[in-house]
């Protein structure tokens, strides 16, 4: 019989594969970050961007998807986190408006401002997104200053159930150099899976030689970050769900989920071990450039991980600093059972959108994009 618990954690399962997906897609804003850096001449950079160029949607579009699953099955998270910390989550939406107004005008004719002043608004995209999505996600273990009350609801004066308690709404967050750490990983994971992506999908020897170069600097600082990230997950205090439903600090809570869970464990380990495969066999072997295609799985499975790490197993996924009581949970934040339960069968044609963007984006990638084609092809 399907209950109303399963189905929350049926929807958190929807909500962390979206989140892995979405860290993966990144890629595009970690090409775009490498424009300058790799790319050495004009040629170059018009493959970088072009290559980006042809999947940029993707990553909006399941930016945009995240945040409507969050706000269809966990709607009180969607009002805390969106309607308090509202100006990360700006901040995230100007950057992607550069990206999308960068692809639409450097080569267009009249374009004053000339084609460096878009790239360079394409790699402030790619350096700020991945960076400012990682340091919001990396709240979700170390919490937010809000406080929750349902019942202000039936307030004719102010029917405002989450409040913000200060003024910064969401930038505080970088006041907590976990939240720094996570960003900054996200960011230099984002980079490598981009340099994976450039490798693969254009030929050019010499800019692959060069994307070597990068994806090694960035996966670097990415496993230094991770052994960081890690250790604090490991002695770090979580926030931990009683049958009650009171929220306690314990420490050591996200290890002892990763132990309690195996599953997802094994998930996450599977993950790393495919990430750290691609990376090395394109590091190792000059005349690899399938390294995306070990990553990008790798990656989401990771990334889905730490999604459940922090939601199942009786752990309030978005903890509140200012009122532990105020923390929310699956059970306490989530939709109707109604709402979810219809929205589970909707979410059954998932596999079936997945599988056709896998076939058109292969059919777009099984040809690499070479220098010839900039002078017959389109540009962006």
């Amino acid at each position: 019989m399907i209950t109303y618990d399963f189905l929350q954690h049926y929807w958190w399962f929807i909500i962390a594969l979206l989140g892995g997906l979405l860290v993966f897609l990144l890629f595009v804003q970690g090409g775009n970050a490498l424009i300058f850096i790799a790319g050495k001449d004009e040629s170059e950079r018009q493959l970088i961007v072009n290559s980006t160029g042809r999947k940029w949607e993707l990553t909006f579009t399941t930016l945009v998807t995240f945040g409507g699953a969050f706000f269809a099955s966990f709607p009180l998270f969607y009002s805390t986190s969106f309607g308090g910390a509202y100006w990360v989550w700006i901040l995230i939406l100007v950057t992607f408006v550069f990206q999308a107004v960068s692809y639409e005008f450097q080569s267009k004719a009249g374009n004053i401002l000339g084609k460096n002043t878009f790239r360079a608004f394409l790699t402030l995209n790619g350096c700020l997104a991945p960076l400012l999505i990682g340091t919001a996600v990396g709240t979700f273990f170390t919490g937010s200053d809000f406080t929750v009350n349902k019942s202000a609801v039936g307030d004719i004066a102010s029917p405002v159930i989450s409040r913000w308690g200060n003024a910064w709404h969401g930038l505080e967050a970088v006041a907590n150099p976990f939240n720094v750490e996570f960003g900054v990983m996200v960011l230099s994971l984002a980079v490598s899976l981009g340099a994976l992506y450039l490798i693969n999908n254009i030929d050019n020897p010499k800019l692959a030689t060069q994307l070597r170069r990068c994806l090694g600097v960035s996966f670097g600082l990415f496993l230094v970050l991770l052994l960081i990230v890690c250790y604090h997950l490991i002695t770090m205090g979580g926030f931990a769900v009683d049958a009650t439903g009171a929220v306690t600090i314990e420490q050591g809570k996200y290890f002892k989920n990763l132990l309690e869970m195996p599953a997802v464990l094994a998930l996450l380990l599977v993950g790393a071990v495919l990430l750290v495969a691609g990376v090395a066999a394109t590091l190792l072997r000059k005349d690899f450039k399938r390294g995306i295609w070990f990553a990008a799985p790798g990656t989401t499975l990771a990334v889905m991980a730490l999604f459940m790490v922090v939601g199942y197993n009786n752990t309030a996924y978005y903890p509140s600093t200012a009122d532990l009581a105020s923390s929310l949970t699956l059970a306490n934040s989530s939709s109707s059972e109604f709402t979810l339960r219809t929205m589970a069968v909707v979410s059954l044609i998932i596999p079936f959108v997945v599988a056709y963007i896998a076939y058109f984006w292969r059919q777009m990638d099984k040809k690499s994009l070479t220098t010839d084609e900039l002078t017959h092809g389109e540009k962006y």
